[in-house]
């Protein structure tokens, strides 16, 4: 079994870890043996590509059942956002090897699909080897080849007040030492953030070698951003990056025409008043599904009583957002939001709704599944939240981020719900 499916879904995102641990007294060369195991959505397209004996009934399946539940359109967003989920975790995984001074190899599953025993989509390229359009094989290489370089840093989010500190390193397993300066950068996504600095002109040796380190004051940060981390060799193509997220440092804020409430009773009184209204009830006393990070373990066929999805399908460009960088799919800064999730189940409601932040059911399943969704209740409008929004938020920078995201978009004009829920079915959509 794969190093990092317990890691990524217990432990806080640390990008400074190895495996150096388990190799103590270890005295003879070690290879780590079928990293990852991340699956991906099945890519329906692949179906068209069974033209000889053999036929793809295992997909097929799975075409049937979305068509039958109406969700057919999204397979092939389900396919993107749950790869790229994968590529982030073995890129992890990866990157935690070189580090590990004294590991002599590591082996993935595999690169490509394994069809059998079970229907193992664990490859960033299917079972034809042609790619799934993931990742291209330049920007794979950026950590995976002979020559990484690699940072060790802290976490993924941050606020304003703290510095960002990172240890850089050169993995190189070339059959020559490199000559080169080793550079970095720290850009915002808009550019307006843009520090760049230089670690010298070093000699590599062959293997993992520290290359010095640099520290970023992000108090110049005043709203919500992600930053893009890159430490290059100048001249010779070996670069490698890294994201994280920044939040400003302040308490959360209240808006007074919004209601923020973790009570069903109190939001749906509001709601009949013609409230607006933020409900972000306990994860305990929802009905669903547990939050997990990292995708179902190999496969949901051959392991079908494992929990957990496949990631997040997430509407970025939802005005509830705004505030709240993020790309379409999971990425490390989702990690304390999912975790302390439980997604509901939407099959439940008579007509399908569209989630704001869609949960992606691993395909033995396929239920239509939220953490975050909007709705016209009577006269109230209504922002529902399964990801804590309301605890220990001194210490959840992304939480309180994104509570206040929902809120100034709750505040605004923009506002105005279009699918609508009873005050019954939102009962029975929590409870049942």
């Amino acid at each position: 079994m794969g190093t990092g499916q317990g890691i990524f879904n217990t432990n806080p995102p640390d990008f400074k870890t190895d495996y150096s641990k388990a190799l103590e007294g270890t005295t003879v060369p070690l290879i780590i043996h079928e990293v990852g195991q991340y699956s991906v959505y099945p890519d329906l397209e692949e179906i068209k590509k069974y033209t000889g004996v053999l036929r793809p009934s295992n997909f097929e399946a799975v075409r049937n059942n979305l068509r039958k539940k109406g969700m057919l359109g999204l397979a092939p967003d389900y396919l993107k956002a749950s790869g790229t989920l994968a590529v982030q975790l073995y890129k992890e995984e990866i990157e935690r090897a070189l580090k590990t001074k004294g590991v002599g190899g590591f082996q993935l599953l595999d690169l490509h699909d394994f069809p059998g025993q079970g229907t193992a989509l664990v490859g960033i390229l299917n079972a034809f080897w042609d790619s799934k359009g993931l990742v291209s094989p330049t920007d794979f290489s950026k950590f995976c080849g002979p020559v990484v370089p690699l940072i060790r840093f802290e976490k993924a989010a941050y606020s304003n007040n703290e510095h960002f500190n990172a240890a850089a390193e050169i993995a190189n397993y070339s059959d020559q030492q490199i000559n080169g300066e080793v550079l970095w950068s720290v850009i915002s996504a808009d550019k307006h953030f843009n520090l760049r600095g230089s670690l010298g002109r070093q000699s590599i040796a062959i293997g993992n070698a520290s290359a010095g380190s640099f520290s970023i004051d992000l108090s110049k940060i005043d709203r919500a951003c992600e930053l893009q981390i890159t430490v290059s060799i100048a001249n010779t193509g070996y670069t490698n990056h890294w994201k994280i997220w920044v939040y400003p440092d302040k308490k959360p804020e209240s808006f007074s025409n919004v209601i923020f409430t973790t009570s069903i009773d109190s939001a749906l009184s509001y709601l009949q008043a013609g409230r607006k209204v933020l409900l972000n009830p306990d994860t305990a006393n929802v009905k669903g599904i547990d939050g997990r990070f990292a995708p179902v373990f190999w496969s949901p066929v051959h392991f079908p009583d494992q929990p957990g999805s496949m990631g997040l399908l997430i509407d970025k460009k939802s005005n509830a957002l705004a505030d709240f960088p993020t790309d379409f799919y999971t990425d490390w800064q989702w990690w304390d939001l999912v975790t302390r999730s439980r997604s509901l189940i939407l099959d439940k409601l008579g007509a399908p709704a569209t989630p704001i932040v869609r949960v992606i059911d691993n395909f033995f399943r396929n239920r239509n599944l939220a953490t975050l969704v909007e709705f016209k209740v009577g006269s109230g409008s209504l922002i529902l939240c399964t990801m804590d929004l309301h605890s220990q938020l001194t210490e959840r920078a992304a939480a309180r981020q994104l509570r206040y995201s929902l809120l100034h978009y709750a505040a605004g004009n923009t506002f105005r719900p279009v699918q609508e829920i009873s005050a019954g079915d939102l009962r029975r959509l929590l409870n049942n």
